[in-house]
Parts: C-alpha cells; sequence; structure tokens
C-alpha cells in the first residue's frame, strides 16, 4: 500500500487558506498497523483571530487527540471518534491547538469495533472512550503533549499496536475494492463495479454498509468531487465540460450539481475565489 502523499490536499476546501494558518504533517504508522491504518495527521496552530476549516470527507473513520487550548487549563486534552460525514466537515479552530490523528483505511475501522457495522459510526462524532476505553485524558495527553511529532507518533503506535485486531478477510476485500473505486476512472457505475468484483449488487452493498459504513454509490461520487475540487483549486482554467465526461458524469450540469451539493458553491465560483496552489 502506498504512503501517504506528504502535500495531499485531496478534500480539504480551500487548502491554501488552511495551509497558511496551521502546520499540517502527515505520518506513516507501525508497520504492523498498515492493513487497517492509512495514515497518522497533525495539526498544530496559533491564530490571531478564529478560521473555520472545511474538508469533503474522505469515506474514513478518524480517531483524533486533541488540545483546544495549549497552555491553558480550561481544556484539558481529550479523544473524539469521528465517522463518516454525511456532508461537509466544518471544524472552528481558535487559539491554541492541536490535533494528532489517526485515519483508518476505508473500510479498515471494523475490525477495531467488530460487533458493530462500519455505518453505525456514520454522521457521529463522539467520545473514543465509547469504543476504546483505553482513550483516557491521560492517554490524549501523552500523545498531544510532546512537543516533536517523532514521540506523537510513538505515541499513537504503543496506543494502537496492543489493540492488534485480528486479520479480517471481508474488511481486506473492502480496503482493496474501495481503493479500487478510488483509482480506476473505468468505475463509473455500481453495478459495473459490483460485477467487476464478483459481486452482486446487493452483496457490494451490503459489505460497503457492514464495513465503509457508505454506500458503494457515494464512494464513487465523492472520489469524483475529490478529483474535481482539486482541480478547481490549481487551476485558474478548466474545461469542465471535458472533466465532467472524464469522470463519468452524464454531462457538466451534473458534475456542477453534485459539486455545488457537496462544497456549498459551484466549482466556477470556487475556483475563482481560492487561491491556486501546485498540484499535489
Amino acid at each position: 500500500m502506498a504512503a501517504p502523499r506528504r502535500r495531499d490536499t485531496r478534500g480539504i476546501v480551500d487548502p491554501s487558506g488552511l495551509l497558511t494558518r496551521v502546520r499540517f504533517r502527515r505520518h506513516e504508522p507501525a508497520e504492523p498497523l498498515r492493513r487497517y491504518v492509512e495514515r497518522y495527521w497533525f495539526i498544530d496552530w496559533d491564530l490571531p483571530e478564529p478560521y473555520a476549516s472545511h474538508v469533503v470527507a474522505h469515506p474514513s473513520v478518524n480517531l483524533t487527540f486533541q488540545w483546544d487550548g495549549i497552555d491553558t487549563d480550561d481544556t484539558p486534552p481529550y479523544a473524539e471518534l469521528t465517522g463518516i460525514p454525511h456532508g461537509l466537515y466544518t471544524r472552528k479552530i481558535t487559539g491554541k491547538g492541536r490535533v494528532c490523528g489517526v485515519k483508518f483505511r476505508p473500510g479498515g475501522f471494523r475490525p477495531y469495533a467488530p460487533e458493530l457495522p462500519a455505518s453505525h459510526w456514520t454522521g457521529r462524532v463522539l467520545d473514543a472512550r465509547d469504543v476504546f476505553a483505553q482513550a483516557s485524558p491521560a492517554t490524549a495527553r501523552a500523545v498531544v503533549d510532546p512537543a516533536d511529532d517523532a514521540t506523537r507518533i510513538a505515541a499513537l503506535d504503543a496506543f494502537l499496536l496492543p489493540l492488534a485486531p485480528a486479520p479480517d478477510p471481508q474488511a481486506d476485500l473492502a480496503v482493496d475494492l474501495v481503493e479500487r473505486a478510488r483509482t480506476d476512472r473505468a468505475i463509473r457505475r455500481v453495478d459495473d463495479f459490483a460485477q467487476a468484483a464478483g459481486l452482486s449488487v446487493r452483496a457490494l452493498q451490503r459489505l460497503f454498509s457492514a464495513y465503509v459504513g457508505v454506500a458503494p454509490k457515494w464512494v464513487i461520487l465523492r472520489y469524483r468531487i475529490h478529483e474535481a475540487l482539486e482541480l478547481a483549486g490549481t487551476r485558474r482554467e478548466v474545461d469542465w465540460a471535458a472533466l465532467a465526461a472524464d469522470l463519468g458524469y452524464a454531462d457538466q450540469a451534473h458534475l456542477v450539481r453534485d459539486f455545488t451539493a457537496t462544497v456549498g458553491v459551484p466549482p466556477k465560483t470556487y475556483a475563482q475565489t481560492t487561491d491556486t496552489q501546485p498540484p499535489a
């Protein structure tokens, strides 16, 4: 499996706006964790005024250790579990703070919580102790308190390695299929996707509900929007009709409708109001 791209901004709305305000890094977890954990991601900020970040989320569950208001006693460190958001994920940051996140591979969280389908967590944000009893404030402090990334990485590894879920062939299948949906431009329809996977449409839908948390169609559409969002944020001139055809849309109007419903503005408006940056 590929290592995380250091400057991958797929899904971040106005990435240059965010990255000029925070320090954002990605790191690989310990090798035994990589079957089901995609990456660690760290954000530190010290802002003179509040900022709202927006993300068109990936089909992944995230575990975060957070500290809002570092160097004060107002809010102690804490841990949250965030299921796949239904829509745009918005996080307001202010003052001085830090987040150390664990991004599970799409389909990879279920082995850590096998009693419930992944769809149980979709659209929910909850205290991580509801899932992992070990995610105490003391554990959160051990993760977010160190100033250097290496110590934070070691703390996350130390938290996750003892959990050691058993290999799950269905989770492995779900992980592989979501990755195929992300990378294979030929996958445009759920029935074609199911046929390529050697499954019935209903079996594919059941697998995604149980292990990913969202429907196959949702995943296909979300990765299309990620690609359109990245192009809109990196180029002033985009042939939207050609892009719509390339992404498998019936026409440009369908792309514009999906983009607007997800991001909140049409792609041309987004491209005109966002600082462009080189592709990741």
